[in-house]
């Protein structure tokens, strides 16, 4: 095995488990925290889950970033061609860096525009967040799974 390959699995390990953080810790609060706090209309629920996760998740998201950058930049060299979406592989590369900004786009906008001012009356455009940056995070792991599948060849 070259240093090469070794490199490659060890990126892509470190790649997929920052991404069962993200994802993994999504799913917790839009299937379990989320729908209790709704239920109680209780922001402190999420607020503590939030200055719990954030610090954990937003690192899982900036090594997603950076090895998913260079997964991507061995994949297609060309960093012109990430959108050539008439390329397969470049496809999926394509589709995982639009829902990176569509996650980034959304995320910010709650952490800035939201959390800050979390009330009871501010719940539902809190869950108008999280519930689609968790489908977000779903569909970066089945997209990353398509390398492998070829599902969205």
């Amino acid at each position: 095995m070259s240093r090469m390959q070794i490199a490659w699995g060890v990126v892509l390990l470190i790649h997929v488990l920052a991404a069962t953080v993200w994802t993994g810790g999504h799913l917790v609060l839009s299937l379990a925290v989320l729908p209790k706090a709704m239920r109680r209309r209780d922001p402190a629920a999420i607020l503590r889950f939030e200055s719990d996760y954030e610090p954990v998740g937003l690192t899982a998201l900036a090594v997603q970033v950076i090895t998913g950058l260079w997964l991507a930049h061995r994949m297609v060299p060309r960093i012109g061609d990430w959108f050539a979406f008439a390329d397969p592989v470049a496809r999926l590369v394509g589709c995982k860096l639009l829902l990176l900004a569509a996650t980034i786009g959304l995320a910010a906008d709650a952490r800035l525009r939201i959390i800050p001012r979390l009330s009871p009356e501010r719940m539902t455009s809190l869950a108008w967040h999280v519930v689609p940056v968790t489908v977000l995070a779903v569909l970066f792991v089945l997209v990353g799974v398509s390398f492998r599948t070829g599902w969205f060849y």
